[in-house]
């Protein structure tokens, strides 16, 4: 047995990489619940002894005990949040507020489609994206349907802008917060970096998808009348827990944009929000509401990539990049941002992202942190706008697609496709230009 273990230690960073990459394969392929590949994984690393089960002795901290690889700002950051807007979500305050913008628009089909994409990116910045479409999608079939058109182009419009809405901030979605966490950004780092390039990345998507969609925005008077008539006097189901969460929802986000002045740190503040939405409700009501199949996969990746960063895997894949690029930041840079952009399209950015921080992190220890910082910024926008490309790229896609084939109004893979690869391009293109002036005209000059 001894022999056997020998064995693995001396061909960690092999058994490691075919551990992540066989776990890859089966994500993508999807066959297997993305969860269950992330425990196995996770399972198959810790009884190789890739990572170590026991954290030493009081004096000597092994640093390859797993639980040091396991980021736990990235887990209590998420199950706050997912507390917290679960929580909400049950007042009825959002569906009211998207009901609102949608009288307020007086049917006009153009309009509608400016409005809801709005709502869904600035939603998804502030929510995660997956509970943002949910919200909306069913209003979105409302409106459709009153006004007698096609939903599919207000469905599209919501997946794109949910995924750009969600690169804004640290909460947006999922791989921010893998990012802020390995990083040591603040909530108001993401908004002072990103909230400008994702808002011109949502004025020329609009655009965009109005020109594509225009034929389509049809409708007549009286079934704008019938939008504009919308009755939203009983959407607020319980008012007492509607101003509760709003308020609460408020103050943390409150507590993130003052994340410097009250040395707090993120998940801390989402967990104090929620903890004290819980003193009201049932726990296991509300923690049946969680996703735990998320927590999970990032708990089962976690491990799985610790694995092969004790092994020196990240190390490797770091001086790869620079060598590649020669060392060049701008050459880096570019290569992170389209490498993301492409690879989220087509597998999960969540794997993707965990993978990638700590090689940028690596890259940022032998280069510095001047380097490394608009390399950050890249993986972000790439991993995040990138899960436009295709319907399955992020997981508000697969839900919307879903929802859509359940109402009898199939959205195809091809048919996604179109639109998908076209603005992904459109977006990386202007990701580039922001990251060129914005970080590495200095360095080039």
């Amino acid at each position: 047995m001894e022999h056997f273990f020998n064995y693995i230690q001396s061909h960690a960073l092999v058994i490691s990489s075919a551990i992540l990459i066989i776990a890859y394969i089966f994500i993508a392929w999807e066959k297997i619940s993305k969860v269950t590949v992330a425990m196995l994984g996770a399972a198959i690393t810790l009884v190789l002894g890739l990572l170590t089960q026991s954290k030493g002795h009081e004096a000597v901290i092994d640093p390859h005990y797993f639980i040091n690889f396991v980021d736990f700002n990235v887990i209590f950051l998420l199950i706050s949040m997912m507390i917290i807007v679960s929580i909400a979500s049950k007042s009825g305050i959002f569906t009211w507020i998207a009901n609102a913008l949608l009288k307020k628009t007086k049917g006009h089909p153009t309009l509608i489609l400016i409005t809801l994409g709005i709502f869904t990116a600035v939603a998804s910045a502030f929510l995660d994206n997956v509970t943002t479409v949910i919200l909306v999608v069913p209003i979105t079939f409302l409106a459709a349907k009153k006004l007698d058109i096609n939903p599919i182009p207000f469905l599209i419009t919501e997946i794109l802008t949910s995924n750009i809405g969600g690169t804004a901030t640290l909460i947006g979605d999922p791989p921010n917060i893998i990012i802020g966490s390995k990083a040591g950004f603040s909530f108001m780092t993401f908004l002072n970096e990103l909230t400008g390039i994702v808002l011109i990345i949502l004025a020329v998507t609009m655009s965009i998808l109005w020109l594509c969609f225009r034929k389509d925005l049809v409708a007549s008077k009286e079934k704008m009348e019938a939008v504009a008539e919308l009755d939203n006097s009983q959407t607020i189901t319980d008012k007492k827990l509607a101003i509760r969460s709003s308020i609460v929802l408020a103050l943390v986000i409150l507590g993130f944009v003052l994340h410097d002045i009250i040395h707090m740190e993120s998940y801390v503040i989402a967990l104090l929000g929620a903890s004290f939405l819980m003193i009201f409700e049932s726990p296991k009501r509300v923690l049946n509401g969680i996703e735990w199949n998320t927590i999970f996969f990032f708990i089962g990746l976690f491990i799985i990539i610790g694995g092969f960063e004790a092994a020196g895997g990240i190390s490797v894949m770091a001086k790869w990049i620079l060598n590649v690029t020669h060392g060049s930041e701008s050459a880096t840079a570019m290569l992170i941002l389209w490498a993301s952009g492409i690879l989220s399209g087509i597998v999960d950015n969540i794997p993707y992202t965990a993978t990638m921080a700590p090689m940028i992190y690596q890259i940022q220890l032998a280069q510095g942190v001047e380097y490394a910082h608009p390399l950050w910024w890249c993986l972000s926008l790439g991993a995040c706008l990138g899960g436009n490309m295709t319907i399955i790229g992020a997981a508000a896609n697969v839900i919307v697609s879903e929802t859509a084939a359940a109402h009898g109004k199939p959205i195809s893979f091809m048919k996604y496709l179109k639109y998908g690869i076209l603005i992904t391009f459109v977006s990386l293109l202007l990701s580039s230009g922001y990251i060129y002036f914005r970080f590495l005209i200095h360095a080039a000059s």
